[in-house]
């Protein structure tokens, strides 16, 4: 598989600058801003700016984000045309200061015929491990300190109640509005191009619909999403705060403020695209650490097994050195840190089954109805543990993990006291408890990890057959992919249980009964 098909970047629109349109220079914001808590203030903040267009209050998906209808092929055919007409991308970053680099923007058809095709950035010539590939200056970066113009605004509002992509995806909503105007508006137009996919034509679970959402059904990745997007809603609830503290930077926009100039479907398309193509820049300030390259992501591949990364130099820069050979014309790949598949589905749109970070979480907890709850809580926390404990299962290491459990698991079922802390601080596969107490231990194990596999509403030999088909919509391809990796580690944590159990000394022993088992989920 080519590598640039793992990518999984998507920014559903399009950005403008940091820059004044006509005089190339960043916006200035005062060096002290106050807090603006009054709600009278706040109020009269309101009233001042209805002077500005109404009619450009609520934006349209058209105006603000890429729309994700389908159109007809010819429609499709028509926008390439018209993407080729302008500037590109990397042109425009050569006239604007972008040195000589070793990297070309190439094309690959979209899975779907009725989408323009799609750019990647590919080596330009043969490269060996540890060549630059292209250094982009810090004057075609955006940070959010280039976006407020002093970084200790950028830091007041990063600490307070905003992340970082929320200020950015604030200032790339009113930016995408100036249009041809903007000094980043190549930069626009290619993200513009991608339509909030990624080189598997599939954005994040975030913009998914409920129907499509139901993809996921069985995996905890659901509950991660909806409790994603409610944290979304909230920084939503928070925007007019940029507003207020870095006003002067938002004046020079001839629209309302942010809660009435945007619809929050608009801002969580924004949030998820700034989510999806920023970069994670190492030992800058902190109002650096987030930043928006053009030729990085959503152009540049993602794989878990890579290790090059786009990191700061001196001058402000930023460089990818290349960690592998590449021949010219093959896609160029980055790191996209230690994340589980769920992290990469959820952020990008996409799953590397490669993926070495690939992981599942197990909870187990003391039952609080045990009349002895205090006393192995105490216990625990003793040896490290909580009373709510959380087990890493990694790919690959499914058996060790299985082992870990052990002890934990145990401390619920004995009720001697003197053997609560034996039984925590055994390691192994040997328990100094009875057989039929390890016999119930194990036996729960294995129910417990048949039951995660039965809430899936395939069996992953069905998930094997569906992959193999050609024609298969490419969101639930993409699940698809991510059900199969958790059910490999799912099969692979209730083969160690079964194998444990068939080391025991006396198959026919029956399980002890537990009132007070712990519980897992």
């Amino acid at each position: 598989m080519d590598v640039a098909y793992l990518q999984q970047t998507k920014c559903v629109f399009s950005f403008n600058p940091i820059y004044s349109s006509t005089h190339n220079r960043p916006v200035s914001v005062p060096s002290k801003v106050a807090f603006i808590n009054s709600r009278d203030y706040q109020h009269n903040a309101r009233r001042s700016f209805r002077w500005r267009s109404r009619n450009m209050c609520l934006a349209s998906s058209s105006d603000t984000l890429v729309s994700g209808k389908s159109s007809s092929p010819t429609v499709a055919s028509k926008k390439d045309k018209e993407f080729e007409e302008e500037e590109d991308l990397k042109s425009w970053m050569h006239k604007n200061g972008l040195p000589p680099c070793k990297v070309v923007l190439k094309d690959r058809q979209a899975y779907d015929s009725r989408h323009p095709s799609i750019h990647y950035v590919a080596a330009s010539e043969d490269l060996q491990a540890g060549d630059i590939a292209f250094s982009v200056p810090s004057s075609l970066i955006v940070t959010l300190e280039r976006v407020l113009g002093n970084e200790t605004v950028a830091e007041l509002l990063t600490t307070n109640k905003l992340s970082e992509l929320a200020c950015l995806a604030l200032y790339l909503m009113y930016e995408k509005k100036q249009g041809k105007e903007s000094f980043w508006y190549p930069y626009i137009k290619e993200l513009d191009r991608q339509r909030g996919r990624g080189q598997l034509a599939v954005e994040s679970p975030l913009l998914w619909s409920e129907s499509e959402l139901n993809y996921l059904t069985g995996s905890p990745i659901k509950a991660e999403v909806v409790e994603r997007a409610e944290g979304i809603r909230k920084e939503y609830n928070e925007l007019d705060t940029v507003w207020f503290m870095a006003g002067s930077l938002f004046q020079q926009y001839p629209f309302d403020i942010p809660t009435e100039a945007f619809s929050f479907e608009i801002f969580k398309q924004a949030f998820v695209a700034v989510q999806s193509c920023v970069v994670h820049l190492q030992k800058v300030s902190l109002a650096r650490r987030f930043a928006l390259v053009p030729l990085g992501p959503p152009l540049l591949g993602y794989r878990s097994n890579c290790k090059a990364m786009l990191t700061a130099a001196e001058d402000g820069a930023v460089q990818l050195v290349v960690d592998r050979p590449y021949i010219a014309g093959q896609s160029i790949v980055v790191w996209c840190g230690p994340q589980p598949n769920s992290k990469l589905l959820i952020n990008y749109g996409f799953v590397d089954e490669d993926n070495t970070y690939d992981r599942l979480m197990v909870e187990a907890a003391l039952n609080t109805e045990d009349p002895q709850y205090q006393e192995k809580r105490l216990v625990a926390q003793r040896n490290g543990k909580l009373t709510i404990q959380t087990f890493q299962v990694n790919v690959g290491k499914e058996r060790e993990t299985v082992l870990d459990m052990l002890p934990y698991m145990r401390l619920g079922y004995v009720s001697d006291p003197s053997e609560m802390q034996s039984v925590i601080s055994s390691q192994g596969p040997v328990c100094p408890v009875s057989p039929c107490m390890e016999r119930a231990v194990l036996n729960q194990l294995a129910t417990y990890f048949r039951e995660r596999l039965s809430g899936y509403p395939t069996t992953l030999s069905e998930d094997e057959a569906l992959l193999g088909e050609c024609d298969i919509d490419p969101r639930k391809r993409v699940a698809t992919q991510l059900l199969r990796c958790e059910k490999r580690i799912l099969n692979k944590c209730l083969e160690a249980t079964v194998d444990l159990i068939n080391e025991l000394p006396d198959l026919s022993q029956s399980p002890c009964p537990a009132p007070y088992a712990p519980l897992l989920r």
